[in-house]
């Protein structure tokens, strides 16, 4: 089994109900996500798949992320954009993104400060 792992930010802002009175204000983070994707066999080329292609996906959904008031996203019409669910929005945005046979997203973890995470592992 082999695992690569991309890093990447963006900043936005949410605001969180029934978490605690301080999450409940407007606020905002410098998020830091990693993302892991995994494959049991390396492609003629003698990789899992090209860094560069993952990259670029993760790109284009930090794009999406940027900037934004994260609870005004689609994706967060029903659920609360907490780290939790925005590792899965990542994990399941960029799943649908992959077209390499084999290769799947094996976890995001999504860091609101130097020192609080969230991991999603994908089933």
């Amino acid at each position: 089994m082999f695992e690569l792992k991309i890093l990447n930010h963006f900043s936005a802002a949410h605001q969180l109900t029934m978490v605690g009175e301080k999450c409940e204000n407007l606020h905002g983070h410098n998020w830091r996500v990693e993302v892991y994707v995994k494959g049991e066999r390396l492609n003629e080329a003698g990789v899992l798949v090209d860094f560069g292609i993952i990259k670029t996906h993760v790109k284009t959904i930090m794009k999406r992320l940027d900037h934004k008031f994260l609870n005004e996203l689609p994706f967060f019409e029903n659920d609360q954009p907490s780290s939790e669910n925005l590792a899965i929005y990542i994990a399941k945005s960029l799943q649908e993104m992959i077209d390499e046979p084999g290769v799947v997203v094996s976890r995001v973890t999504t860091w609101e400060s130097d020192n609080a995470c969230a991991t999603y592992y994908p089933q």
